[in-house]
C-alpha cells in the first residue's frame, strides 16, 4: 500500500503559520503513516523547521523567483514531481486553488469562495467573519474535511546551538545565571499595533530602576533603528541585542527572558509556542479572543477601553488611542507583580 501524500498550503504571517502547527499535528495524528508537508514562504521557513509532524517545507516565494508566470509555472511542476494526493488549503487566495489545480493534486480541500468554488474538491464553509480565533480557523478546514482534531496548541522548536547561541550572547553582554532579564520587542509588521517608542523607554528605565532587572530589546535588522531610538530616550541603559539573532535564537531568548513584553506581532507567538516563563502582550486595534495567545497560559493581555470597535482594520489610523492608552505605569505594575510573585 502506498503512502498518503498530503500537501498543507499555508498562509503567509509568522503568527499565523505558527497558529496552523496545530493544523500540522492533528493531520499527523489522523495519517500517521503519510509524508506530509507544508508549503510557506521564505520568511515563515524557521517556523516549520524542526517541526516532528512534517516530512519536508516547501518554499513559494511569491515576491521572489515564484513572482513571475515562469517562476510559477516551474513551481507548478515542482508539485507535480512530488505527486501529492491531497492537499489543505488554509490560505484563501485563489492563486494558490490554481497552482495546485494545475498541479494535478487531486484532493484539494479549502474554504469556499466563490472565485475559487470550482478549484476545489471538498468546499469548507468559513465560519463568520471575527467569529473565532485564527488557531480554531485554520482547524475549521480539516475538522470541515472529517479530520479528528485532538488537541489545539501551537508549537516551535529551537535547537540545543540556539539555545547555546543565546547563552553566548547574554554572558558576553554581562547577564549571568540568576539576573531578572525582562524582554521588550517594539517592532512589528502593522504600525497601528505598536506601542509608542517613549512609553518603551519610560516602561524599560522602570524596570532597570524599580525592579533591578535588565533589559534586551529584540527584533529585526529592520528594527535595528527603532530600537536606537528607544535606547536614546532611555535614562538606563538597556543590553543590545535588534537583529542579532534569528527567529529559532529568538524562541531560545524567549525561554531564558524571565518576561517578554511585546504588541500583538509575530514574537508574541514564538515566545508563547516556545514556552516563555511569562509574557505581558500589549493589544490595541486587535482582540485577544482571535488573535491573542493560545493557548493563553500564564500570557497577561493588556488592552484598554476607548470606545473604538475591536477588532480595527484601519491601517492609517491617525491617532492610535488605542495603543497610547496603554500607560507605561500600567504595564510596569504588572512586571513588579510577577517579579514579587518569582522572588
Amino acid at each position: 500500500m502506498e503512502t498518503k501524500r498530503i500537501l498543507v498550503f499555508n498562509v503567509n504571517w509568522l503568527g499565523d503559520v505558527l497558529f496552523s502547527t496545530a493544523v500540522i499535528r492533528n493531520i499527523r495524528y489522523n495519517y500517521p503513516e503519510s509524508f506530509i508537508a507544508c508549503i510557506v514562504p521564505p520568511r515563515c521557513r524557521a517556523i516549520l523547521e524542526g517541526n516532528p509532524s512534517l516530512n519536508e517545507v516547501i518554499i513559494f516565494d511569491e515576491s521572489g523567483q515564484h513572482r513571475s508566470a515562469l517562476g510559477k509555472l516551474k513551481f507548478i511542476l515542482l508539485l507535480r514531481k512530488k505527486r501529492f494526493d491531497t492537499v489543505f488549503l488554509l490560505h484563501r487566495s485563489l492563486t494558490r486553488a490554481l497552482l495546485v489545480w494545475l498541479a494535478g493534486i487531486p484532493e484539494r480541500i479549502g474554504y469556499y469562495t466563490g472565485k475559487r468554488a470550482w478549484l476545489l474538491t471538498k468546499r469548507i464553509m468559513p465560519p463568520p467573519r471575527d467569529s473565532l480565533h485564527r488557531i480554531e480557523y485554520y482547524l475549521g478546514v480539516i475538522e470541515g474535511a472529517g479530520l479528528t482534531v485532538k488537541d489545539k496548541f501551537t508549537e516551535f522548536f529551537p535547537g540545543n546551538e540556539d539555545a547555546a547561541a543565546v547563552s553566548n550572547f547574554l554572558e558576553a553582554h554581562g547577564i549571568r545565571k540568576g539576573d531578572f532579564v525582562v524582554g521588550i520587542n517594539p517592532g512589528g509588521n502593522w504600525h497601528p499595533k505598536r506601542w509608542q517608542k517613549e512609553y518603551f523607554a519610560l516602561l524599560a528605565d522602570g524596570v532597570i530602576k524599580e525592579c533591578a532587572a535588565k533589559i534586551v530589546i529584540t527584533g529585526s535588522k529592520e528594527d535595528l533603528a527603532l530600537a536606537a531610538q528607544i535606547a536614546a530616550l532611555m535614562h538606563q541603559k538597556p543590553v543590545g541585542y535588534c537583529g542579532e539573532f534569528d527567529l529559532k535564537q529568538l524562541g531560545a531568548l524567549c525561554r531564558r527572558l524571565d518576561i517578554f513584553i511585546t504588541a500583538d506581532t509575530g514574537p508574541l507567538h514564538i515566545a508563547n509556542a516556545a514556552g516563555a516563563k511569562q509574557i505581558i502582550a500589549l493589544f490595541g486595534p486587535t482582540h485577544q479572543a482571535l488573535t491573542g495567545p493560545y493557548p493563553a497560559g500564564e500570557a497577561i493581555v493588556i488592552q484598554k477601553n476607548t470606545g473604538c470597535k475591536i477588532p480595527c482594520y484601519v491601517s492609517d489610523c491617525a491617532d492610535n488611542r488605542c495603543m497610547k492608552a496603554i500607560m507605561p505605569q500600567d504595564v510596569l505594575a504588572h512586571v513588579k507583580r510577577l517579579i514579587r510573585r518569582e522572588r
